[in-house]
């Protein structure tokens, strides 16, 4: 199969996991719980695979080594904690609004956050200086969430703090994958960095449950005995994983984000379409919103693919 396809399947397999996550958290009623499902799972699976799979443990030494050196700060290391937000933020809000919406708010957080991430030089190497390009993209993918809930503003069964949690989830992965590149740069082996992220995203979530609960916040509720494809988000998390650690590296990292969110933006219109969660629909302002979208990725990709950072830097 070609890379540029399994680079769009890996973008439907991000709505696939949209999907089951947050039907998951609708039958349980409770988001954090569903959260820690699909995030202790991954753990589950990515911790066996541990065992057999001496580069992850290669990495593991790799970044101790860089701690005790003081080449990267300790509390990088919990950048797990932005990703078990992340999926706290998308069991919640997905049986609100649908993939589709959730989709184009999260690409536009992921993608206005890019600006500030690279300015500040959060993603190493210095900072960066965003052209005018970036900024229009960034600020086309931003209408686009408006253009999508556009018909649906005044609707009761659409919340727009839900819409606004959207666009906060990808801001909190765009600051999440900038700290994971750093990670990354020292253990030098993608699957150590995504171990550490779920055991992170782990601990986080049952400290969160734990405060809800003892708060009365939210009660714990068993788990529902299906359909089994509401427990496959921690699953689809490790396959990810894979496909985005093998992928890139032969078709570089612009050629992947187009596919993949292409990919993404398509899968997460056709779930819409085929199983919508209760009250969702598509429109014509929500396929408008999805090509914006499309469109700004294009262009902060491609501006962003023609900077070149001066020699002295």
């Amino acid at each position: 199969m070609r890379l540029d396809l399994l680079a769009a399947l890996s973008g439907l397999m991000i709505a696939l996991q949209a999907r089951a996550n947050g039907e998951l958290s609708h039958r349980l009623n409770n988001g954090i719980e569903a959260a820690l499902v699909s995030f202790g799972s991954g753990l589950i699976i990515i911790a066996v695979i541990t065992l057999f799979h001496k580069g992850i443990k290669t990495g593991i030494t790799n970044l101790r080594a860089a701690v005790s050196a003081k080449e990267i700060p300790r509390w990088r290391l919990f950048a797990g904690a932005l990703g078990g937000t992340f999926v706290a933020f998308q069991t919640q809000v997905v049986p609100i609004i649908g993939v589709a919406i959730y989709s184009v708010a999260s690409i536009a957080g992921q993608t206005a956050m890019s600006l500030y991430v690279d300015r500040i030089g959060l993603t190493g190497g210095g900072k960066k200086l965003i052209s005018r390009r970036r900024i229009a993209a960034a600020a086309l993918t931003v209408l686009a969430v408006l253009v999508s809930v556009w018909d649906r503003i005044d609707a009761k069964d659409l919340s727009m703090w839900a819409v606004f949690f959207g666009v906060l989830a990808g801001a909190i992965v765009g600051v999440q994958r900038a700290l994971n590149g750093q990670i990354n740069e020292h253990s030098k082996q993608s699957f150590t960095t995504s171990l550490l992220n779920f055991i992170m995203g782990t601990g986080f979530l049952v400290i969160l449950l734990a405060i809800a609960v003892i708060a009365n916040w939210s009660e714990l509720a068993p788990l529902p005995l299906g359909p089994w494809w509401i427990y496959t988000g921690g699953v689809i998390g490790v396959i990810y994983i894979a496909f985005t650690s093998t992928i890139v590296q032969h078709l570089g990292v612009l050629t992947f984000t187009l596919f993949s969110v292409g990919g993404q933006l398509v899968g997460s219109l056709l779930i819409d379409l085929i199983s919508p969660t209760n009250g969702v629909n598509v429109s014509v302002y929500l396929v408008t919103g999805i090509v914006m979208t499309y469109f700004g990725v294009i262009a902060g990709g491609v501006s962003s693919s023609r900077v070149r950072k001066p020699a002295n830097q």
